[in-house]
């Protein structure tokens, strides 16, 4: 790498090399891909959603295809924080790179308790998944509700050891109000978009493609509304924006960034071309040379200066 070139960029305090991570979900923890992908090279990896016991997730079918992009039910299937932090902490713990665990819960105590035993843990960053269905609250997920959103920020934080990250959900009116009340129930950072809300139909067998009937779409079908969605809230919140929704090339990467996101997820595109990410983070070094900055973060939100 070109030594005049800095690609380092600051999540609450901690340093990236670079602003490319893995979407959680996506690419596991990182196990299958490293046949693929030199981990080190990575900003982050994001690991699936952890919760405090083993889920089984959906029924399946819980993946379809859909034009330009997929729709998933998988239901956030995960063998729980015990085999994580046993597994998964240790092999991560190979690479240089930094390690951002995706946590999910049914009720404010299950999410309490992942980050409470990750807390000694030697993880950098929690990534709280508030699209869950909160159980308590008749399945709506806790990211749909504002005083929710705020809520469940200020009592995870008062738990967590690590700076926490709110993902949220585009399923909502406003997207900054959320935003908002995550910064202000205590959030370091936001990530944005999860998936939207979709549904396929079969035509042939004439019903659902997915057991669930609904599942979260992906892709390229929903980047133009993650950038939008990720500039409102840049323009409403100073804390840090971690942007998603459809990267597939450095040039998506870089819409992000420069709407206003000091990182980036990629997801759906590992899917097809494991080499996503690293192919990624090459294009937008090139972008920077030929635009002769030296620096990532003089490229940040700058559609908005």
């Amino acid at each position: 790498m070109d030594t005049m070139l800095n690609m380092k960029v600051n999540i609450a305090g901690v340093e990236l090399k670079n602003p490319v991570m893995t979407a959680s979900g996506t690419f596991g923890s990182g196990m299958e891909y490293s046949e693929f992908v030199d981990l080190s090279q990575l900003g982050a990896v994001v690991t699936k959603g952890v919760a405090n016991v083993p889920w089984e997730g959906n029924p399946t079918p819980r993946i379809a295809e859909t034009h330009g992009g997929m729709l998933n039910a998988i239901g956030l299937q995960n063998p729980g924080i015990e085999v994580f932090v046993k597994r998964d902490i240790p092999f991560l713990k190979q690479y240089d790179t930094k390690i951002i665990v995706n946590v999910c819960g049914h009720t404010e105590e299950e999410y309490i308790e992942v980050v409470e035993r990750l807390a000694d843990e030697p993880v950098d960053l929690l990534e709280i998944n508030i699209s869950c269905p909160n159980v308590k609250e008749g399945g709506i997920g806790f990211g749909q509700n504002e005083k929710s959103v705020y809520h469940i920020t200020n009592e995870i934080k008062k738990h967590a050891k690590q700076p926490i990250i709110m993902k949220l959900s585009p399923n909502v009116t406003d997207i900054t109000v959320m935003a908002k009340a995550a910064e202000e129930g205590g959030a370091d950072a936001v990530s944005l978009i999860n998936t939207l809300t979709g549904m396929k139909i079969d035509i042939n067998r004439q019903t659902f493609a997915l057991a669930n009937r609904t599942g979260g779409l992906s892709g390229p079908a929903i980047k133009p509304v993650a950038v939008r969605m990720v500039n409102q809230v840049a323009n409403a919140v100073s804390i840090p924006i971690i942007g998603m929704g459809g990267i597939a090339a450095y040039e998506d990467a870089l819409e992000f960034i420069l709407a206003g996101a000091t990182a980036v997820s990629v997801g759906t595109a590992n899917f097809y071309n494991p080499y996503t990410t690293v192919e990624i983070i090459k294009g937008i070094e090139e972008y920077m040379k030929a635009h002769h900055c030296e620096e990532l973060s003089q490229l940040i939100g700058i559609v908005n200066k």
